[in-house]
């Protein structure tokens, strides 16, 4: 491999890695993702207003995402009935397209601190502890709703999103 061929391939690696920095987590109702470019920008932004948990958040592009700072969603399909242009419909429920996951290096459980703030919250006990510590998420029962972010107190549970 020669210089160019080295440095065209590490500069692939950074900005696939951009690309996955910028994913944005949507609410989840939407069919088609490219949606949101389109149709968002002629709306005022009802599902946000409307969203109970105060998760949706309009970007400055006028589309909406997810922010689990506060709270999780709870699939309540306000989102979806507020959307007058048909981008968010409760026919296209699904689960949101994200991955969580538990960073077991900053979780203060699998340093030995007796710490169950990811577990309350969990509303399908996916969250499950080895032993009295290590807790892992259960990928079959995750429904990614965001819910148990919000309260690690050490920031140790990290949302991708997928798409």
């Amino acid at each position: 491999m020669d210089r160019r061929e080295l440095f065209g391939f590490l500069s692939s690696s950074l900005k696939e890695e951009r690309k996955e920095q910028n994913r944005v987590l949507r609410p989840p109702y939407f069919k088609d993702i490219n949606a949101f470019d389109t149709e968002c920008q002629q709306c005022d932004g009802k599902c946000a207003t409307l969203c109970q948990e105060q998760i949706i958040i309009i970007t400055e592009d006028k589309t909406p995402r997810l922010d689990f700072s506060r709270n999780g969603c709870t699939y309540c399909d306000e989102c979806a009935t507020a959307c007058e242009f048909d981008v968010l419909n409760i026919e296209d429920k699904q689960l949101i397209d994200a991955t969580i996951s538990i960073n077991q290096s900053t979780c203060i459980s699998w340093d030995g601190v007796m710490c169950f703030s990811c577990k309350d919250p969990c509303l399908e006990d996916a969250i499950e502890f080895r032993a009295m510590f290590m807790p892992v998420i259960d990928d079959s029962k995750c429904t990614a709703c965001g819910f148990c972010i919000s309260r690690c107190p050490t920031y140790a549970i990290e949302v991708k999103a997928k798409v």
